[in-house]
């Protein structure tokens, strides 16, 4: 079976629809993801939707933008997960995080392998050393797409384990402030306040819906850089006529606007992706986030 994968967006993810396996008879989730789990060398965990993410933080690397040490949540995090189709077929979507170096050979174990590439350029800016973001999309059998993403890691310095967990340390900001100030809650992974706003319309790439947890809904991620401040990036998603207001809400508020561009190819309706950076008063910078929402098609938030 031909297997199709693309790659498309700190840090940012890659994500695969997942069949039923064997005769087709339905399976535990953890059984039907043992396989997979094996040949990329990480267990996935369930996210909604019915996707399976698997994630690979960067942890090997030191990235500074100015004088913030980026933390592999806030924008250093290669992601891939997977969603069933039909039999033993899925859909891929993720983000691969890579040194300039770690380009080359990553495409090249991927497309020998029947992977596709849908996008690759920066997220951050002026940090050091250079990071590109390699999007991906795959369609078809689960392990050979799996498969390939071990083998294209492992053509990495992408730790091959993932990583000790460790008592979390007390989280320097208020984070009730913050969901009161940006009308979404989230939560904190990694040292760094996560939070995830999908878009009000369903998002579907070649007749597939794609689940907001596949990378299709915009992230907002605070890092605490002490006295009250936050380094601040992730990604808008948007449609065109959001972009550029969007990007005055931001600019008004003292956000810059570090990339603006598709993660995907034949997503409907077209998206654009807008990621962005600042490091300042924690509220004010989340008010200004909040704003920026307001020029969104966003799904209003739950109870």
């Amino acid at each position: 079976m031909r297997i199709t994968i693309m790659a498309a967006r700190p840090a940012a993810v890659l994500v695969a629809i997942l069949a039923t396996a064997g005769s087709g008879a339905a399976q535990e989730p953890g059984k039907a993801w043992a396989a997979v789990d094996s040949a990329i060398g990480r267990t996935g965990t369930s996210q909604p939707g019915e996707v399976q993410k698997y994630s690979f933080p960067r942890s090997d690397l030191k990235v500074t933008v100015g004088d913030v040490t980026v933390r592999p949540a806030l924008a250093l995090g290669s992601w891939v997960a997977f969603k069933a189709t039909t039999g033993h077929d899925v859909i891929a979507m993720g983000d691969l995080v890579l040194l300039e170096s770690e380009v080359g050979p990553v495409i090249g174990k991927l497309q020998a392998m029947g992977v596709e590439q849908t996008a690759l350029h920066n997220h951050l800016q002026h940090e050091s050393p250079r990071i590109m973001y390699l999007h991906i999309h795959a369609h078809g059998d689960r392990m050979k797409v799996a498969q390939a993403i071990g083998a294209a890691l492992a053509s990495t310095k992408t730790p091959s384990a993932a990583p000790t967990a460790s008592a979390a340390a007390p989280f320097e900001l208020d984070t009730a402030k913050l969901a009161s100030a940006l009308g979404y809650a989230g939560k904190v992974n990694g040292g760094v306040y996560q939070v995830s706003v999908p878009r009000a319309e369903p998002v579907r790439m070649d007749g597939t819906e794609i689940p907001p947890s596949m990378g299709v809904a915009t992230a907002l991620n605070f890092q605490p850089t002490g006295n009250g401040k936050a380094a601040i990036t992730g990604d808008f998603v948007l449609t065109a006529d959001e972009v550029n207001p969007v990007i005055r809400a931001l600019r008004d508020g003292g956000v810059a606007v570090t990339a603006l561009h598709s993660h995907m190819l034949t997503e409907e309706p077209p998206l654009f992706f807008m990621h962005f950076w600042a490091n300042d008063e924690a509220l004010a910078l989340a008010r200004t986030l909040h704003a920026a929402l307001g020029h969104v098609k966003v799904r209003p938030r739950g109870p």
